[in-house]
């Protein structure tokens, strides 16, 4: 072995962030957040036992940054300004980060005045002087400034890429930047740095930095070159923007001549004694890092341990591009689920026992058990509550007799248990707990019990985890996957309990010994998840938006099922009718282009008669070696001029529209109410938004004929009329506000037609065709669409599309702005934010596959505005009916929450009343939270159809 001394300088910042953002959030047992320290934990002692095995440092020190001010703040006060505070829950694991630095009995290295990266800077000249070795365990683009710079004893300077597990060397270098290491700084001089907010020559990006120093040498000789150069706007910046362009290669430049606060020689490495290591971790609960330490006695079946069984593959999904983190494990300490200590309560005795034991708790689990999933519809057959782990009952009301051989087993009358249990489920004074606890609402409010207040497991996940695929289990909210997720448990299926196909039973068949276990089961696991989830929302920031903005609403949602909407089955049977005799006049055309008759339903038999019958050109073929038919690909023959390909859109929307709405809204009429009533799902789209099932009514085409025609089967009862109140372009509002651009908030602040001011700002001019192509491009690019994207939609060559999407920038560089850092906030936290808090989860936005990539970065671009404004009808939702009620018009009801638009029912005198009271609430439904600066802007309508009231 070599005596070659070798320095290895840890990037300690970095090593925050990342551990903060790969892990939840943790807490230690006195309750202080620690999930970044423990992350922080493992992959220090990784790195030391990698570095260990490779016979790497004889050396090593761990630096860090002091503060967020430097020396870099007196030269340009704006250095950093863009980043944001820390989060809440960060900020008091920094000084515990320090103590995880110093357990393992290495040196932590921070200077007021001074970032990390000037002292790793300063430290690694010095030991390269005298003649050591250097690695600098990093990342950072800023510090590959000193990759390959040598001592004149022979000491030189690498990198090690941990996350990759890479060396990086001057080869490296070269290959991300196109210049050698020491022309890296002005590299990054003249691109900028939006993330530390260094300026650059705005509009250059790296390509252009790199082609600048390859062919002028450096910064000043290509600032000096520009006088030179032909006309562009290229010379007009550098020439106009020079004197940032030699700022920022000053704020770039590393400070390599900083006092060093300890001496190299009191880094040597002498092993890790344990004694200060377990007194760490055992002060902070890390139970299996004590295993592995060998000083600690955690339990491998304790389930609240940071079991790092649970964690194995977050390294390898790290790997893969993804951020994956995985559930706080940290949960109360409980037994294992054990279903035969669960509860069958057949007499009224001891159901008032489990009654008085929930008022004292003052909270508990509630689920109920039905004859189908139909809430409006099915009956209810049992009620489970659950008060602890292990403490659950299951209360059977409508069990067996179910044929002439059979008796019906013991069980309270279901009139009797429900007024006793009324007092409870409706006091104010006990918490009753659901896992979408709505449907649960719906089906007790029918038996006249309403249930309040609530919370909802299903939905503190949805506010914690939207997006975010966990553990290698899913990123869904299903209390059966939620259990294993979170619980380690697999909980019994219906399935298990009823039976498939034939032999399948109805849950008020099922013998009452294996009910109890399912259904107690459900209310056990339930108040197991919330003990779990609740106080995450706490340590994560996720109270606002459940307890302002979803919790609230569940009632409000639940209310709306109820009162569901009347469909005109006349209308729709005609609708029906006169669009199967359209779709069978297409068939027949289709076929007869084609000179065959095939299933046009069929993509295979459809793929081959138009790539291999008729020879259309551009076929491509997936894995399953079938033709792709989908709408891109027919839209593509459509505008090559293909008729075939017309009449297949046209057969396949008119088919879509029969089959989703004229035929099943028929089918889904309640025959008790003569009324449809859609089921909403809070968590069904990850923006937030709401999502509407059995029947979908949020996919209804807006601005078709079609679309109107099966609008106008939404009908008021004799008397009423509806009234559609729709948010206009609230989207474009808000991106006006959010991105800061002074040209769009005075539009809309002076009433203008947006569309037409943008294309003014565009084209020069307003016509049709460019208020046609400015609204394409105003909604386009707010979901980051790319050149070729805009091409395909406004029919233009891709370079055209970038070359809007260019101008668009200029003229409104606050949407760049926007865009950029949003991008980069989420590639850094691995979530996007609502401006009232809502998170959404993109672990895919630093993925190697293009594809994924490219599909999270469009996503995570709109999602901020779409969740704001889902946020905020959402805020409009939950305060309209007691507004109504105060203005004398509670018999005003709200039916129908579709996108933007609220819909109502009331009576026909009435309209006048109520429109200024729905539009109030509705224009202010973001305050006092969120002042915007921009009006949202109301457009309301009313009539005897829901077309109508467009």
């Amino acid at each position: 072995m070599s005596d070659k001394k070798h320095l290895y300088l840890v990037d300690g910042s970095a090593y925050i962030f990342r551990a903060y953002h790969r892990l939840p959030p943790l807490t230690n047992p006195e309750g202080t957040p620690v999930g970044a320290v423990y992350g922080y934990t493992t992959m220090l002692w990784k790195l030391a036992e990698d570095l260990d095995k490779a016979n790497g440092p004889t050396h090593l020190a761990v630096i860090l940054d002091k503060s967020s001010h430097s020396f870099r703040n007196d030269i340009y006060p704006e250095y950093k300004a863009n980043r944001p505070p820390p989060p809440e829950d960060l900020l008091p694991q920094f000084p515990l980060i320090r103590d995880a630095t110093r357990a393992f009995s290495l040196p932590c290295i921070e200077e007021q005045g001074l970032e990390a990266d000037d002292l790793i800077a300063s430290y690694a000249r010095a030991a390269t002087a005298r003649g050591w070795d250097v690695t600098i365990v990093s990342s950072d683009k800023d510090l590959m400034q000193l990759v390959g710079r040598c001592g004149e004893t022979g000491g030189c300077i690498d990198m090690l890429d941990t996350m990759k597990n890479a060396r990086i060397g001057i080869p490296e270098v070269e290959e991300k930047f196109g210049v050698p290491p020491e022309k890296v700084g002005d590299v990054l001089a003249l691109m900028g740095d939006s993330v530390d907010n260094i300026p650059g020559i705005y509009g250059v990006g790296p390509k252009t930095a790199t082609k600048l120093i390859q062919d002028y040498g450096d910064l000043a000789g290509a600032l000096d070159a520009a006088a030179g150069m032909k006309t562009s706007k290229l010379k007009e910046r550098l020439i106009e923007q020079r004197e940032m362009a030699e700022l920022s290669r000053v704020l770039v430049t590393l400070k390599e001549d900083c006092d060093l606060p300890l001496p190299l020689d009191d880094f040597l490495l002498d092993g890790v004694p344990p004694e200060p290591l377990a007194a760490f971790l055992e002060t902070h609960g890390f139970s299996s890092l004590l295993r592995r330490l060998g000083a600690g006695s955690g339990s491998p079946d304790r389930p609240n341990d940071l079991n790092p069984a649970k964690k194995a593959n977050v390294g390898a999904n790290a790997a893969a591009g993804s951020s994956q983190p995985v559930p706080d494990q940290r949960v109360p300490e409980m037994p294992a689920i054990d279903r035969s200590a669960y509860i069958c309560v057949t007499d009224m005795a001891t159901l008032e026992q489990w009654i008085e034991r929930a008022f004292a708790l003052r909270e508990v689990a509630v689920d109920t058990e039905t004859s189908a999933l139909d809430a409006m519809q099915a009956q209810l057959v049992g009620i489970s509550l659950g008060l602890g782990p292990n403490d659950a009952c299951y209360i059977p009301l409508a069990h067996g007799g179910h044929d002439l051989l059979s008796d019906k087993p013991q069980q309270i009358d279901r009139a009797a248990a429900l007024a006793a249990l009324k007092p409870l489920l409706e006091s104010d004074a006990v918490i009753k707990i659901g896992q979408n606890i709505k449907y649960d609402l719906n089906v007790l409010a029918r038996y006249g019990v309403d249930i309040a207040p609530v919370d909802d497991t299903m939905i503190i996940s949805f506010d914690l985890d939207a997006g975010r695929s966990l553990d290698g289990i899913g990123g869904g909210h299903g209390m059966d996957e939620l259990s294993v997720r979170h619980l380690g448990h697999t909980p019994l299926t219906f399935k298990e309990v009823c039976g498939t196909g034939k032999k399948a039973i109805s849950f008020g068949e099922v013998p009452l010994d294996r009910a109890t276990q399912y259904a107690a089961e459900d209310a056990d696991v339930t108040w197991r998840l919330y003990q779990h989830l609740k106080p995450r929302l706490v340590t994560e920031g996720g109270t606002r938006i459940y307890e302002r903005v979803d919790r609230p609403l569940i009632p409000v949602v639940a209310g709306m099922e109820r009162e569901g909407i009347k469909v005109d089955r006349a209308s729709l049977a005609k609708l029906s009718k006169e669009f199967a005799a359209e779709i069978g006049s297409l068939e027949k055309q289709i076929h007869t282009i084609a000179d065959c008759e095939f299933t046009i339903g069929s993509p295979k038999q459809l793929g081959d008669v138009l790539f291999e019958k008729m020879g259309y050109k551009g076929g491509r073929k997936g894995k399953s070696g079938q033709y792709s038919t989908d709408q891109a690909m027919l839209e593509k023959l459509d505008e090559q001029g293909a008729p075939i390909a017309t009449k297949v859109l046209e057969w396949r929307q008119l088919s879509k529209l029969k089959s989703t709405y004229t035929d099943a809204l028929q089918a889904a009429i309640n025959p008790a109410t003569g009324r449809v009533h859609t089921s909403y799902s809070l968590v069904g789209a990850q923006t937030g938004r709401l999502s509407s099932t059995d029947p979908n009514l949020q996919n209804i085409p807006i601005r078709t004929a079609l679309g109107r025609q099966i609008r106008e089967s939404f009908v008021a009862e004799p008397g009423n009329v509806l009234l559609a109140a729709d948010y206009s372009q609230i989207e474009l509002r808000l991106a006006a506000h959010m991105a800061d651009v002074p040209a769009l908030k005075d539009a809309f602040a002076a009433g203008q037609d947006i569309h037409s001011r943008t294309a003014e700002e565009l084209f020069g001019t307003v016509d049709r065709e460019t208020r046609a192509q400015a609204k394409t491009i105003n909604f386009a690019i707010l979901y980051g669409i790319s050149r070729w994207g805009l091409a395909g939609r406004l029919g233009v060559e891709p370079d055209q599309a970038q070359a809007m999407i260019d101008t668009y920038f200029q003229r409104f560089p606050g949407i760049q702005r926007y865009i950029v850092a949003t991008l980069e906030t989420v590639r850094e936290k691995g979530y996007s934010e609502t401006l009232f808090g809502r998170k959404t989860w993109f672990p895919r936005i630093n993925s190697k596959n293009p594809n994924e990539r490219q599909g999270s970065e469009r996503a995570a671009i709109n999602a901020p505005i779409q969740g704001t404004s889902a946020d905020i009808i959402k805020r409009a939702m939950v305060r309209m009916l007691p507004a109504l009620r105060e203005a004398s018009l509670g018999h005003v009801r709200m039916l129908l929450q579709v996108h933007d638009e609220l819909v109502f029912e009331l009576p026909e005198g009435d309209v006048e009343a109520a429109k200024p009271v729905i539009e109030s609430v509705m224009a202010n439904a973001a305050r006092p939270a969120i002042i915007l600066d921009v009006p949202l802007g109301i457009e309301i309508g009313s009539g005897p159809s829901w077309g109508a009231a467009h």
